[in-house]
């Protein structure tokens, strides 16, 4: 960094005039410094403007390129609107397709279950003097009255949890907290989750290119580690890609997102990547050598959302491959994986029958002028064998049309004369030349007098035969 801090001027709706400050970290102590505030300008009513300087080598492209962090970014925030401008370049633009802002996710104590021993303990100085157990229902979720006393039962003594907080020595915070891990609670709530949602993803990814084919999977928050955890995964397949990843021959190019956040760099380690390598994206019409990346013009983006995402370094680079979130993860995008499959099963299907009609296309004219020639049958019988042929392979659309319109106008002539009754009628005025309207006509009938029984000459019995009618 350039040593010199962050510009920031901010301003809510409530405040009369923006405020200005220079912001620095001490490293030391680890905090923030405010230096030099002072009132501000900014052109909003309201907003936050940040500015700083960076010494160095920025790279643009590339899977850990500033470019490819900035359509990322946009990729899983919908509501953003873009600006960015680089070097020697014109303004860049990338505009919101969706007008509704993420809700703010309501703000939960953490689980226990959740923490390890050092961070238990830090968690007690947060609250000064107060009792044990005032402090263990009021500064976790899911600790309740029964808790407590499903602690006592394993061992937790009973007036430990009247001891002041401030008061307990490390060694009973090791029995409290071996007592917690042993005890079944509650799962942790998942309301503190915010995901992007199916909607709002699916036009997100139209932003990524011309895209082909896309699939787009959100699953119902979970629990994982006993962590809140919500994963989406998107699917999308793109044209006009000619090097490197997501071509025909190369890897698909795999996006990987914590919290809204790209992560670019030490892709290997990361939960997602081994998730998407434990699929058999084979099953789903893909190709992909063993225990690696599938193959083809392909884009994954994978988002995981938690208020707790374990992290493999401090760096947050990549995220830690636990078995319950590869598991949550891998199930995921086998539900986008057989969306894709459906898609390719089909495109498969379309294309087999467009074969089929080529070689029809190519050996029945042979076959028609063969039998024309065999019975003799004019120059004007051949022309229509061909012109019925066209229709029945459904490529003389223009002639179908026509038919469609010569029907509808003879179903309205019939009905004037009253010999038909229209039921349903639809203008073939207002409907557009590619949807000609169909009229659903009844034919008027008016059935026959039924004659009279006549009696059985002979005696006996009734005849129980029912006259014709």
């Amino acid at each position: 960094t350039s040593a010199k801090g962050v510009t920031v001027v901010t301003k809510t709706k409530t405040m009369r005039q923006p405020v200005q400050v220079q912001v620095a970290v001490d490293i030391k102590h680890n905090k923030g410094v405010l230096k030099d505030k002072k009132e501000g300008k900014l052109k909003g009513p309201h907003g936050l403007s940040v500015e700083f300087i960076i010494d160095g080598r920025i790279q643009l492209q590339g899977e850990g390129g500033l470019i490819t962090y900035l359509t990322g970014t946009a990729l899983v925030n919908p509501h953003l609107t873009l600006h960015y401008t680089l070097p020697e370049q014109k303004v860049v633009t990338i505009t919101r397709v969706s007008n509704e802002s993420p809700d703010v996710p309501e703000a939960t104590e953490p689980h226990p279950h959740t923490m390890k021993l050092g961070e238990f303990i830090a968690h007690s100085h947060l609250f000064g003097r107060m009792a044990l157990k005032a402090w263990l229902k009021k500064g976790f979720s899911r600790i309740s009255d029964n808790s407590l006393a499903e602690f006592v039962k394993n061992g937790l003594d009973k007036k430990t949890l009247d001891m002041s907080v401030d008061k307990v020595s490390e060694s009973q915070f090791k029995d409290i907290f071996s007592v917690i891990h042993k005890t079944e609670l509650m799962s942790p709530s998942t309301k503190s989750v915010m995901t992007i949602g199916e909607e709002s993803f699916s036009k997100s990814v139209r932003r990524l290119g011309e895209v082909d084919f896309f699939s787009v999977v959100t699953r119902k928050p979970s629990i994982c580690d006993y962590k809140p955890v919500a994963v989406e995964v998107a699917v999308a397949r793109l044209k006009g890609l000619t090097k490197g990843e997501g071509t025909e021959d190369g890897p698909v190019q795999v996006l990987r997102f914590a919290n809204r956040v790209p992560l670019q760099f030490d892709k290997s380690a990361c939960a997602m990547v081994k998730a998407i390598e434990s699929v058999n994206w084979r099953a789903y019409g893909l190709q992909q050598p063993k225990d690696s990346l599938p193959l083809g013009p392909y884009v994954i983006a994978v988002s995981l959302v938690s208020p707790f995402i374990k992290f493999k370094n401090a760096s947050k680079e990549t995220i830690d491959a636990s078995d319950e979130l590869v598991e949550e993860l891998r199930r995921t995008l086998i539900q986008a994986g057989q969306r894709l499959s459906r898609h390719i099963k089909k495109e498969h299907r379309e294309q087999d029958l467009e074969n089929k009609l080529r070689y029809i296309e190519q050996f029945c004219p042979i076959l028609v002028d063969c039998l024309c020639r065999i019975t003799k049958a004019p120059d004007k019988r051949k022309k229509k064998a061909t012109e019925g042929l066209e229709k029945i392979l459904g490529r003389d659309l223009t002639v179908a049309k026509k038919e469609f319109k010569e029907a509808d106008l003879a179903a309205k002539e019939a009905a004037a004369k009253g010999k038909i009754q229209i039921i349903k009628e639809e203008s073939a005025e207002a409907a557009p030349e590619e949807s000609v309207s169909e009229t659903e006509v009844v034919e008027k009938k008016t059935k026959p007098k039924s004659k009279p029984a006549t009696k059985p000459k002979t005696k006996g019995p009734a005849s129980k035969e029912k006259s014709a009618s």
